[in-house]
């Protein structure tokens, strides 16, 4: 596997002079993502899960969502971030981007240019039990369109020309087994995913971009390539195939359920649910992946991706809101470290016990 660790210092030393809080895992920039983009190595990134500017909600308390005259402005301004999220995405990445309901299909057809869009997921943003939020105390009648009280994300993976899926996976292996000389049923011979009409079938559908061999199917593949001769290695399965992992325990449809952040004193005003974030990370990236968040607002993206064993990068351009996401980082070290060390204790409190059980069977 490409080593995410030697990209993840790579990405550092380049952003150094902006960083506010770093660990081995995890990195917390002060600036202008944009310009620090721009510093960041083509395809290192794996995840972009990323919260950025709605304009149409124009809230004076969130950087940059009133910063636009008008919608045209907007769009030009976030078409530079696709852009760049399109180079510094490993081709085999995806990227969650929320937006408002008002903005979504234009901006939906903003990433069609350098991206596949995925899914158009609905956010619901039910409230807890017992918390009404402004949904229930407004007042109904002076509406004059249904309420809004939903929230759309983005889910997108690059695209590539050269197929019917503008897939990279389906290029990367048409490509390679061209190079190795092999027909469509000699690779079917190797992989022994035969179709019911043609014979080279699962070889066919996956150069087309319809679907992806599993990962027994790919060992066996890469096997066949390497027995020609004309192909010396193969990239790992998390470098090619691009995750996406989900069963029936969790939310599988564009429909999302989870309830939104209940104010708290120091609540971010667009802050997302760790549970959503966490999902969202545990269904779209590998152990050690790189995840971006470049609007970090509340920090949530980082402390979520640390909650599941990954590296992340977040930049924020508020000064006040990097202070509170190192607080927040800073108090989170000091959580684990105090279950590290009550872990430690009670290991050796019940090394004690068994010590002296053991020792009173020979007394």
């Amino acid at each position: 596997m490409i080593s995410r660790t030697k990209t993840f210092n790579a990405i550092t030393k380049k952003v150094n002079k902006n960083i506010s809080w770093y660990s081995k895992d995890l990195i917390v920039c002060e600036g202008d993502s944009l310009k620090l983009l721009k510093e960041f190595p083509d395809k290192s990134i794996s995840l972009v899960l990323t919260d950025p500017p709605y304009h149409t909600t124009k809230k004076h308390n969130i950087v940059g969502d009133t910063s636009f005259e008008d919608d045209e402005k907007y769009l030009s301004w976030l078409s530079n971030y696709v852009k760049e999220w399109k180079r510094i995405l490993k081709p085999n990445g995806s990227i969650f981007c929320f937006c408002s309901s008002k903005m979504a299909a234009r901006i939906e057809l903003l990433f069609e240019k350098e991206f596949n869009v995925l899914s158009h997921v609905v956010w619901t943003k039910p409230n807890a039990p017992g918390f009404d939020g402004w949904k229930q105390k407004m007042c109904k009648e002076a509406l004059r369109q249904w309420y809004g009280h939903t929230e759309r994300i983005i889910f997108a993976e690059p695209a590539e020309e050269g197929n019917l899926s503008r897939s990279y996976c389906a290029n990367f292996l048409k490509e390679t087994r061209k190079k190795s000389g092999l027909s469509s049923n000699q690779l079917t011979e190797f992989a022994g995913a035969y179709g019911k009409v043609n014979h080279g079938g699962a070889v066919s559908n996956w150069e087309t971009g319809r679907n992806i061999p599993s990962r027994e199917q790919y060992s066996k593949i890469c096997n066949g390539f390497i027995s020609t001769g004309k192909i010396t290695e193969m990239p790992d399965y998390e470098d090619i195939i691009r995750p996406f992992m989900v069963d029936s325990s969790k939310e599988f449809t564009d429909v999302w359920n989870f309830e939104s952040v209940r104010p708290y004193k120091g609540k971010h005003p667009a802050e997302k649910p760790l549970n959503m974030l966490v999902h969202a990370i545990e269904a779209t990236t590998y152990a050690e992946d790189i995840i971006l968040d470049c609007f970090a607002g509340s920090g949530n993206t980082s402390i979520a991706a640390n909650m599941c064993g990954r590296k992340s990068i977040a930049i924020e351009i508020d000064s006040a809101l990097v202070k509170n996401i190192c607080q927040k980082l800073e108090n989170l070290e000091h959580n684990k470290s105090q279950v590290i060390k009550e872990k430690k204790v009670n290991a050796s409190k019940n090394k004690k016990v068994f010590k002296e059980k053991q020792l009173s069977l020979f007394s």
